[in-house]
C-alpha cells in the first residue's frame, strides 16, 4: 500500500498543472495565462530534442558535410584524392629533380663538375649520384665482380645494341608473380603490387589507348621510340587519355583489380618491340 499512494502522488504531482499568469503591471489585470505541468515540459523538451536531431541528421546526409563522416567518402572525392596525391607525388620528383638540376648547374660554375661529363642537359639531373659520390670499396668490388660476370654474355649485348641507350623504368613497386612465357600465351609479366599503388611510364612516349576491356579492365598502352610499345593492363584507374605525351617515370594509372581474367590485385605489364613481344625482364630491373 505504501508503494501505490507514493506511485500515485508521483503521478499526481507530475500530472499537476500550474499556471503562469500575464498580468498588466499598472492594472493589475491579468491579460492571459498558460497551464502547463512537468509532463507538459518534459513533452516539449523531447519534441524540440528530436526536431534538431531530424534536422542535423538531414544536413549531414543531403549535404557535402556526409564526406568529414567516417565511411560516408563517396567514390568520386575518394578518386579525386587519389589523383591529387599521386599528383603531389609526381611534382615532389619534379622539384627534387629541379633542385638537383640548379645544384648541378652551380657545381659547374664552382668547377665541382666538369664539363666532360656533361653529355645533355637532362644528364645535370643525374650527373650527381655518380660523380659526387665516392665509391665505397665494396661498391668496387662488387662492380668488378659484375663485369667480369658479364663480360661475355651475348644476351645482354645484344639488348643493350638494340635498345639504342634507353633507360626503362620499373612501371610499379611489386614481385613478379607470372613470368613471360609464349607458349602459354602470358605475353607479358604480372607484378603483384599493394591496391593504388602508382603505375608508371617506363619510358617517354604518346598513349595510343586508354579504355576500359572486360577481360583485361583498365588498359593503357604506350608508344615509345624505336618502335616500342608498353601495355598496362588490370588498372583500377587510368589517368592519362589517348593523345597525351608522357615521360619515363610519369603516373599513368593505379594498381587494381579490373576485368575477369585477374586474380587479385597486380599489374599485367607487356613490352612490344618491332610487333613482337619481347621479355620485359630482359630491359627492365625488377
Amino acid at each position: 500500500m505504501p508503494g501505490k499512494l507514493f506511485d500515485k502522488a508521483f503521478w499526481r504531482s507530475f500530472k499537476f498543472k500550474y499556471k503562469i499568469s500575464i498580468t498588466n503591471e499598472n492594472t493589475l489585470e491579468e491579460m492571459g495565462g498558460l497551464y502547463i505541468s512537468k509532463l507538459n515540459g518534459l513533452s516539449i523538451l523531447v519534441i524540440v530534442f528530436l526536431i534538431l536531431f531530424a534536422i542535423a541528421a538531414s544536413i549531414l546526409t543531403f549535404t557535402p558535410l556526409r564526406n568529414y563522416l567516417p565511411g560516408y567518402m563517396n567514390s568520386e572525392v575518394r578518386a579525386q584524392i587519389v589523383y591529387n596525391a599521386l599528383r603531389v607525388d609526381s611534382l615532389m620528383g619534379v622539384i627534387e629533380r629541379q633542385n638537383l638540376y640548379v645544384m648541378n648547374i652551380q657545381d659547374i660554375f664552382k668547377g665541382v663538375i666538369q664539363l666532360d661529363t656533361v653529355s645533355s642537359m637532362a644528364n645535370l639531373t643525374e650527373i650527381r649520384e655518380d660523380s659526387l659520390m665516392e665509391r665505397t670499396e665494396r661498391e668496387a668490388e662488387f662492380r668488378r665482380q659484375y663485369e667480369e660476370a658479364e663480360k661475355y654474355n651475348l644476351t645482354t649485348i645484344n639488348i643493350q645494341a638494340e635498345v639504342g641507350g634507353l633507360i626503362f623504368h620499373t612501371p610499379t613497386r611489386g614481385i613478379v608473380s607470372s613470368h613471360f612465357d609464349v607458349d602459354s600465351k602470358h605475353l607479358g609479366i604480372d607484378i603483384a603490387a599493394s591496391p593504388n599503388e602508382s603505375v608508371l611510364a617506363t619510358l617517354d612516349g604518346t598513349v595510343i589507348f586508354s579504355g576500359y576491356t572486360a577481360e583485361v579492365g583498365y588498359v593503357i598502352a604506350i608508344q615509345h621510340s624505336q618502335e616500342f610499345i608498353s601495355v598496362y593492363k588490370h588498372c583500377a584507374a587510368l589517368l592519362k587519355q589517348e593523345g597525351n605525351l608522357v615521360k619515363g617515370g610519369d603516373v599513368i594509372a593505379v594498381v587494381g583489380n579490373t576485368g575477369t581474367l585477374t586474380t587479385g590485385p597486380h599489374l599485367h605489364f607487356e613490352l612490344w618491340h618491332k610487333g613482337r613481344p619481347v621479355d620485359p625482364v630482359n630491359y627492365i630491373l625488377f
